[in-house]
């Protein structure tokens, strides 16, 4: 049975598809959520949100829009990240802390910037901007995965911040 007839089936409530689901794909979610969450009961606790989320959502996922797994590595990525934010102290606002300039709209803009920027890299650059920046993966991981050095996959690191700060002109971090 092909991902999108499970997906049906978990949107009309079956448990059976969505455990199918989870054997297939769980292997990916659980190596989304390793590099964000350090802790295996914080992993855990993380899959099983997912898994839950999974059940809630079914019904949003549109196979025209993307693939199942882009749609299930997104919603794994943001489960984690919300954890990691639940997990860390909350510190509280003060005068001299950097506060963000501009409007929302001003944010949405740099994003859509920042957007086409990363699909104007090479195949080799946008993965390891994706690695780096989305998945949060560690230099280490990702100089193992790709069969690099840390230090070569620092330097390209280094070159692609540089890359997209010409394209967008320089000013998108100020």
């Amino acid at each position: 049975m092909d991902d999108v007839s499970l997906m049906d089936r978990i949107a009309s409530g079956d448990e059976a598809a969505l455990q199918t689901l989870l054997r297939r794909h769980g292997a990916l979610l659980r190596y989304v959520i390793a590099p964000i969450l350090p802790d295996a009961r914080d992993r855990e606790e993380c899959f099983a949100d997912v898994s839950v989320k999974l059940w809630q959502t079914a019904g949003s996922f549109d196979g025209t829009k993307g693939s199942l797994r882009g749609w299930l590595t997104v919603l794994a990525r943001n489960c984690a990240l919300n954890r990691a934010r639940g997990l860390r102290p909350e510190t509280a606002l003060t005068d001299d802390m950097p506060h963000g300039a501009g409007s929302a709209e001003d944010a949405l803009l740099r994003q859509g910037l920042l957007v086409r920027a990363v699909k104007s890299l090479t195949d080799g650059e946008q993965t390891l901007f994706y690695r780096k920046y989305y998945y949060c993966q560690s230099t280490a991981q990702i100089a193992a995965e790709l069969g690099l050095t840390e230090r070569g996959v620092e330097g390209r690191l280094y070159r692609l911040r540089q890359k997209l700060r010409e394209l967008l002109g320089g000013d998108f971090c100020e």
